[in-house]
């Protein structure tokens, strides 16, 4: 449990991504720097926790000292400000690891967000944004000083830094190390005298850190007597009707390490089969690790008010934007992290959290439509993952689900879609692709348009999958319109003075059955369209294979092995069609270059219109030049 002493202290450079960091946190436009206390004492906080849990199983490790602590210390004279806590403390090669490094958060693509966030001037959240922890006080601090002591070790180590590219670790005078903690000294720099002003940090705790659940006491000066500011009462624990929203709003802060407003709160006390009590939070921000590979969720797991751990899935992953915690006495206090995760009592509390937040969720859509939709912004294309992933929910969230589309600018639910379906119209139509600007210019929705049909214009990658997985929604089925015959005939067309549909001419469909033979194995079939009403022609995928957006990103991720060929669809009664058919059945018949000619440049068109490339670049090239040479001759 203990390191082996040394005697000299060691120089240590930090890390490459921590050293921009500092300098970036330095130097940013930041304005509101009080947020560095409220991330010292949830640091502290969270110490005094994992003693609790780990003196479960070795309460000696508590020794005289039972009861946790967290104490302010205001030195005016000499411009500090010293935060102790009587935590787990940290030995040697923790505080390495804790205070030489960001380990969850060192990467390079957050190093871009933070500078990014800078460079914009948003600099108001740039701290709660991006959860920093420790190394925000380097905002107000010159020199921070670090003294530890992990419980049950004789032995304490200094840790100090000016921030500006290394630190040292030396062992620490034991006569004036904690017992046991941690002791954390800033020295504050000249713009930040402030905080030696017991007025200040006291409102600064009070309005940010007063519902950690370990009490915090102020010390005016180094040898005055401590005075309790904050008693550690766990929010949670208290009725609903004596918190107010400011106070939730102070608890989401500490919890979430972000600096907004939550969207919504969910508190509620589960008794019957199983008791727990439920504080949870809907963001009004992304957080930072939204995105994150690993896809974990941030909920907190306290038994009896004693923290366990942050890393039990309390929630399905597509609810990872959610921040709070669960406090349970069902569960034993000496069960392990791994047995717990594995438990069923978890898994009945999961499924009741689960059930409750996305309650919560729908009400906001009916009862408050401005910030669900502001919710919807910042979370919908994650919570459209559970589409895919949850099926036992998924007719739930499809309910709750927003989709853009043809129909305007705003979001659209499917209750909204299905109410304005046109006659005779069985399938709810999509359109997948990167971006709905782009998906607005496809050929695909030509025949769609001209008939009224609205399409929904799914843009996120999770949407390619879901919707093959649906069994539809109030009894329709979800159709892509880049894939199988469209079948707009019998559904009338929406302009009145739309050209009625005719057969198609004897030889446009020689024209087809040409482009069939000649395109061979290129294509699956060529056939007429009732899909395109301006372009010529376009792509789509065969009945039974996937849609071309699916085939796209299967294949990118080396998924398909190989493609399906896709069917080239011809607007029969397109003039360059017409005037192709004629020319091919009269004079030009006899021009098998030219007629080849025609039919491959059609072809590299649709992949064109479909946002690929030409199959080969070289061989379009010499076809146009053959082309544009015949029309001049």
């Amino acid at each position: 449990m203990t390191d082996a002493p040394h005697a000299t202290a060691e120089s240590h450079v930090f890390e490459a991504d921590v050293s921009r960091l500092l300098h970036l946190m330095v130097h940013s436009v930041y304005s509101d720097k009080d947020v560095f206390l409220r991330e010292l004492i949830s640091n502290a906080a969270d110490a005094c926790e994992k003693l609790r849990y780990e003196a479960i199983t070795a309460p000696e490790l508590l020794g005289s000292d039972a009861s946790p602590r967290i104490t302010i210390t205001l030195d005016e004279d000499a411009n500090r400000l010293i935060l102790e806590d009587n935590g787990i403390g940290m030995s040697r090669t923790e505080m390495t690891e804790a205070l030489g490094t960001i380990a969850r958060s060192g990467t390079r693509a957050f190093m871009e967000r933070v500078e990014a966030a800078a460079q914009n001037k948003d600099g108001a959240q740039l701290i709660g944004q991006f959860g920093v922890g420790f190394y925000s006080a380097f905002m107000v601090a010159e020199r921070v000083d670090v003294v530890s002591r992990r419980a049950g070790a004789d032995d304490a180590f200094l840790w100090s830094s000016d921030g500006k590219g290394s630190y040292t670790i030396a062992p620490a005078d034991l006569n004036d190390a904690p017992a046991r903690g941690t002791r954390i000294t800033l020295h504050l720099l000249e713009d930040a005298k402030g905080y030696t002003k017991r007025y200040q940090v006291e409102n600064i705790v009070k309005s940010q850190s007063g519902h950690v659940p370990v009490p915090i006491s102020i010390l005016d000066k180094p040898d005055a007597e401590p005075a309790q500011i904050a008693d550690g009462t766990a929010l949670w624990t208290k009725p609903k009707a004596e918190i107010s929203k400011e106070e939730y709003a102070d608890f989401y802060r500490g919890v979430s390490s972000q600096y907004d407003e939550p969207a919504t709160t969910v508190h509620f006390r589960a008794e019957g089969r199983h008791e727990y009590t439920t504080l949870a939070f809907v963001p009004g921000s992304k957080p930072f690790d939204l995105f994150d590979p690993d896809r974990k969720g941030r909920m907190k797991l306290y038994v009896k008010r004693v923290f366990i751990t942050d890393d039990v899935e309390l929630l399905p992953r597509y609810l990872r934007f959610v921040r709070g915690l669960v406090d349970t006495s069902d569960l034993p206090l000496n069960m392990s992290r791994e047995m717990i995760q594995e438990s069923p009592i978890l898994a009945a509390i999961r499924k009741g959290v689960t059930n409750r937040i996305l309650t919560s969720i729908e009400k906001l859509a009916e009862n408050e439509p401005e910030t669900f939709t502001a919710v919807w912004d910042n979370f919908g294309s994650v919570i459209k993952e559970g589409l895919y992933e949850d099926y036992e929910r998924q007719t739930q969230l499809l309910g709750l689900s927003r989709f853009r589309s043809t129909a305007g600018d705003g979001w659209r639910s499917l209750a909204e879609y299905v109410a304005d379906m046109k006659d005779k119209q069985t399938a709810i139509y999509y359109l997948t692709g990167d971006n709905a600007t782009q998906l607005q210019s496809s050929p695909h929705l030509e025949g769609f348009r001209a008939r009224g049909i609205e399409v929904l214009l799914l843009t996120d990658p999770v949407d390619s999958f879901w919707v093959t997985s649906s069994q539809g929604f109030e009894g329709k089925t979800f159709k892509s319109v880049t894939q199988g015959a469209a079948d707009l005939a019998d559904i009338s067309a929406n302009d009145a003075d739309a050209k009625p549909d005719v057969p198609v001419a004897d030889d446009v469909q020689q024209f087809i059955a040409y482009a069939r033979l000649t395109l061979g194995d290129a294509v699956t079939d060529v056939r007429a369209s009732d899909r395109l009403t301006e372009s010529a022609v376009c792509l789509v995928a065969p009945e039974n294979g996937p849609d071309r957006q699916l085939e796209k990103i299967l294949s990118g991720a080396g998924r398909m092995s190989q493609t399906t060929k896709p069917v080239l669809e011809i607007n029969p009664t397109h003039e360059l069609i017409t005037a192709l058919a004629t020319a091919a059945s009269g004079e030009l018949g006899g021009d098998e270059t030219f007629r080849e000619d025609a039919v491959q440049l059609l072809l590299d068109e649709a992949r064109i219109l479909d946002g690929d490339k030409p199959e080969d670049a070289r061989a379009f090239s010499a076809r146009l030049s053959r082309v544009f040479k015949r029309a001049l001759a």
